[in-house]
């Protein structure tokens, strides 16, 4: 990068956003990536009337902790907008924050969104987006962002099959000449995961714990395979006796967490089959060549790519930059507008 883009850098405000179910990345145009914070908003409500109490990491840490007066939202569901006021608040909250003076050029921002969203879903996004001060919102699919964001060759004529596991959505895609060939998004993530360890504790060991604590044991000692040993490092957790409806800590094993996580891996892995089964015998070829790129903050599970190996047979291998994939493809979809115009929605 010259000089002279860097300087032009500093005062240009264009953006490209990774609004995710559960964090939200904010890449600016010659700057890179320069904010990463949950996706939540947490409110103060008073005689019906709700103010912004909170943003980002503090609104997160009011999750699940809130009196009456106040309600942590998460506007974000399974990849697409589930509460469209909220959104419109958080991304202007975000568009504020990495843009210090609070008057600047409307900039154009491009966001990243399910292969699978609705045409309704999109133009939610867009709206929200608009409406949160920009001068043109362009849209572009997450499997082609997160292949790009990863470094993979996309604009050749071979195939190559992104893995893309986020908050809310599993994307898993073939690309080829920098377009999709095949893409299935799949509403199972790292909040489905949450939920599969949430239910399993109150299933087997009659404790209820929330969604932060959930998070943490999939973050410490989550796994997609059973340990060799039959039981894995161990944790201890705090969450409600069911029983008799008192506080208490127990101690939970990497095996108890992979038989929780096991539906929710095993559903990641029917996707990628039936991809495989589906694409085109030429490409399927470059693929046993090239292997399958997993992407997104699901794909830092522990062991998720020696399961996929296993069912799959072919090469698995984890982005460098994994978490940060889809807002850094975002973001460079931004910088060569121009030889990736084919891939950036302006106008649907």
């Amino acid at each position: 990068m010259s000089l002279f883009d860097k300087f032009r850098g500093l005062f240009s405000s264009d953006m490209a956003i990774d609004l995710g179910t559960a964090n939200t990345l904010v890449y600016v145009k010659g700057r890179g990536i320069i904010l990463s914070e949950p996706s939540v908003v947490a409110y103060h409500v008073k005689d019906g009337v709700k103010k912004v109490l909170a943003v980002g990491e503090d609104a997160k840490l009011m999750l699940g902790r809130t009196p009456g007066s106040i309600e942590a939202i998460r506007p974000m569901r399974e990849g697409v907008i589930a509460d469209f006021d909220t959104a419109e608040e958080m991304i202007k909250h975000f568009i504020r924050k990495v843009h210090k003076r609070s008057t600047f050029s409307k900039p154009k921002i491009i966001v990243c969104v399910p292969h699978g969203a609705t045409p309704v879903e999109k133009r939610a996004i867009r709206q929200s987006v608009l409406s949160a001060g920009a001068r043109r919102a362009g849209l572009i699919a997450e499997p082609i962002a997160a292949a790009i964001g990863a470094g993979m060759p996309i604009t050749d004529p071979t195939g190559n099959m992104v893995v893309d596991i986020g908050g809310g959505t599993t994307e898993v895609a073939v690309l080829s000449l920098g377009d999709i060939v095949y893409a299935r998004s799949i509403r199972v993530g790292g909040d489905r995961m949450d939920e599969a360890i949430i239910s399993y504790l109150r299933r087997q060991q009659n404790l209820l714990v929330g969604e932060t604590t959930a998070e943490r044991i999939k973050t410490s000692i989550g796994t997609a395979r059973m340990p060799d040993d039959g039981r894995g490092t161990s944790m201890q957790i705090r969450g409600r006796d069911l029983l008799n409806g008192v506080p208490k800590e127990i101690e939970v094993t990497q095996a108890q967490i992979a038989e929780a996580l096991a539906e929710p891996v095993q559903q990641i892995c029917e996707a990628v089959m039936t991809a495989l089964e589906t694409t085109p015998p030429d490409l399927a070829a470059d693929i046993v060549d090239r292997g399958v790129m997993l992407t997104g903050g699901g794909a830092l599970l522990g062991d998720l790519d020696l399961a996929l190996r296993e069912q799959t047979g072919l090469a698995v291998s984890i982005a460098d930059e994994s978490l940060n994939c889809v807002a850094l493809g975002t973001g460079k979809a931004l910088e060569f507008e121009k030889q990736l115009r084919h891939a950036i929605d302006y106008d649907s």
